[in-house]
């Protein structure tokens, strides 16, 4: 069996700020394990390190192959921003006797990878974080963050949008259900005692509060497509910060047309797509057309780490690789 053969493997991450996925597979895209386990991101979780060595150990056991035989290792990890991130992410691959050629790269990059096969384009990240990354027709790699931008379009954002809103009293009448689902979200009777709740920072971790107000955002989501003026007006403002950022990097792109693929929980939810959608037929510097992700994330570092060995990617490979259910990506809607 090729796993068997030394140095015949290549192992992809996608560490995320939620969940750490790990996929083994031989040099002819055949996946040989997948394992998740909790955040890789050192400001998601606390147990970082030990999430991906567990990960990591786990997919070796289950593939059946020792570490020498890992010839490539790529991985995408969330909150690598800069050189100086690399002090903390570069530990989270550091397993005794891997010593194969190994690349960590933010996880917009693998996620590009796997969404677009790397090839020129966009791609929109909203979900347990927000990131637009583009690939140009020249292969320059441009985020949104490059120029300082940033769209406040992560789970947590909107529900802390929503929640400010209505403690603000910014309420109609379509939005009392809203109103309702949001208060027993918190486990409170009304406005007033969520108020209360949030003088007192409604909880006091800051990863905690963080997660919990993420649990919250599919609400906010599905209560715009009901037609809350509220939760479309937090929405909308969402979705308003994504195409500046979107229009600011198809400014880089000498073509025309742009291909955009959509990530995570937020970007798929049914309203996001339908209003992404509108924007983008209406864009101001190109025109773009909206495609269905060919790759997870997962997939795509695989992708990259057979690339770093020089291997030609084939249609026999993408052929292999997407055999296995989770090399598809995840439906978040």
């Amino acid at each position: 069996m090729l796993a068997k053969d030394k140095n015949r493997v290549v192992i992809g991450i996608d560490g995320g700020g939620t969940h750490t996925r790990v996929m083994a597979a031989d040099f002819e895209g055949k996946i040989l394990a997948y394992v998740e386990k909790g955040a890789s991101s050192i400001y998601k979780g606390l147990h970082a390190r030990e999430n991906v060595i567990q990960a990591l150990e786990q997919a070796l056991e289950e593939a059946e192959i020792d570490r020498s035989d890992i010839a490539a290792l790529t991985a995408g990890i969330a909150g690598l921003d800069s050189e100086a991130d690399l002090e903390w992410v570069e530990p989270l691959t550091d397993l005794p006797g891997l010593h194969g050629v190994k690349q960590h790269v933010n996880d917009a990059v693998i996620a590009h990878s796997g969404a677009l096969l790397s090839e020129p384009g966009i791609i929109v990240v909203s979900g347990t974080g927000s990131i637009i990354f583009a690939v140009t027709e020249d292969g320059k790699r441009i985020r949104n963050y490059d120029l300082h931008h940033y769209a406040a379009s992560a789970a947590r954002f909107l529900a802390y949008d929503a929640t400010y809103e209505l403690l603000a009293g910014n309420v109609h009448d379509n939005d009392l259900e809203l109103e309702k689902s949001i208060l027993q979200f918190w486990g409170v009777p009304s406005v007033e005692e969520l108020s209360l709740l949030a003088m007192k920072g409604f909880i006091s971790d800051q990863r905690e509060r963080n997660r919990r107000f993420a649990e919250l955002a599919p609400i906010v989501t599905q209560y715009a497509l009901r037609g809350s003026p509220l939760a479309q007006t937090v929405c909308n403002r969402a979705v308003h910060q994504i195409m500046v950022g979107v229009e600011i990097l198809a400014s880089y792109f000498a073509q025309s047309e742009v291909q955009v693929a959509l990530i995570g929980s937020v970007a798929n939810s049914e309203y996001f797509q339908r209003q992404l959608a509108s924007r983008m037929r209406e864009g101001h510097k190109k025109r773009y057309r909206i495609v269905s992700p060919a790759f997870s994330p997962a997939a795509g570092a695989v992708l990259m780490a057979l690339k770093q060995l020089g291997i030609v990617i084939t249609p026999q490979v993408l052929e292999n690789i997407a055999s296995h259910p989770r090399s598809r990506p995840k439906p978040e809607i």
